[in-house]
């Protein structure tokens, strides 16, 4: 989303990330405050399991526990697997965006939209997954399950995914058990909706492939390269209708590269023919954006 900022302002850009990352941390503990906590929800990752251990303890054993010392206490050990083998600076600005957030659901006040439940688990999934993608779009997290899934596709080649889901469906589970069914179900729907806003507006791990028929193909792939970082492959062919020689530029690049690349493609050459398909696996050698 911040990527062509992030390359052609650095400087303006880390203060820009900075103001992000505290908005962001903000926003999301103002909705974990007045959504998921008013609706009595639980979300997905560390964050819900927070939630789930202070209101055990608040109605079994009488102890109202700050969600910041649940929060903390979790991602310590995260934290530093990150620091290590993912990003310092990444892992330092996801520590900000953990204590800032979690600081704030303690201090905000409290505050219901509406009673409704339905609506709170469409908007507050909404709200949710935009708070999150503010984070990853300026490379931080907030936290938890986040670092997880980032160090074992990265370090190890395993999608974490199944696993995330497993551990949420146990957390609701225990939820459901505990203080009813419907509480659990709601929350699966905020679950859902605000994974579906993190993959709307965080693209920085999906790939597309081009397909680029040009006269100017040398050009297109110096653009590619420079601007992606990705390489290509040159196909000679003959076209059909003209039976011309034809050449045609294969490669793969993230999609949050391809609102400035086709313009620039255009720029090099108006009459290009560009098909762009989504790459729903990839294996092999491809270069993703090295977290800070």
């Amino acid at each position: 989303m911040f990527q062509s900022l992030e390359l052609r302002h650095p400087k303006f850009y880390q203060v820009f990330r900075i103001f992000v990352v505290v908005f962001a941390s903000i926003f999301y503990a103002w909705n974990l405050r007045c959504f998921a906590k008013m609706g009595e929800l639980f979300p997905g990752g560390f964050s819900g399991l927070s939630l789930l251990l202070q209101k055990i303890g608040l109605d079994f054993i009488g102890v109202d526990i700050p969600f910041t010392v649940f929060n903390v206490i979790l991602n310590c050990i995260p934290a530093y697997i990150a620091y290590r083998y993912i990003g310092r600076r990444f892992t330092l600005y996801s520590i900000v965006v953990i204590i800032l957030s979690s600081v704030f659901v303690d201090i905000l006040p409290p505050y219901q939209f509406t009673d409704d439940i339905m609506l709170i688990s469409v908007f507050g999934g909404l709200l949710n997954g935009f708070a999150i993608s503010l984070c990853l779009n300026v490379g931080a997290t907030t936290g938890g399950t986040d670092f997880i899934s980032i160090f074992l596709s990265r370090m190890k080649g395993i999608d974490a995914w199944n696993y995330i889901l497993v551990g949420n469906v146990i957390m609701l589970v225990v939820a459901g058990a505990l203080f009813g069914w419907s509480i659990a179900l709601y929350s699966i729907i905020y679950q859902f909706c605000s994974t579906q806003i993190i993959q709307m507006l965080y693209k920085r791990y999906q790939k597309e492939t081009l397909f680029i028929i040009s006269d100017k193909s040398n050009e297109i792939y110096h653009a590619i390269r420079e601007m992606t970082n990705h390489d290509a492959t040159l196909f000679k062919g003959v076209g059909c209708y003209e039976e011309k020689e034809r050449t045609l530029i294969y490669s793969v690049i993230n999609s949050e590269a391809k609102r400035e690349l086709i313009p620039l493609i255009r720029s090099i050459d108006e009459h290009a023919f560009i098909n762009i398909v989504k790459t729903q696996e990839l294996d092999g050698r491809f270069h993703d954006i090295p977290q800070d």
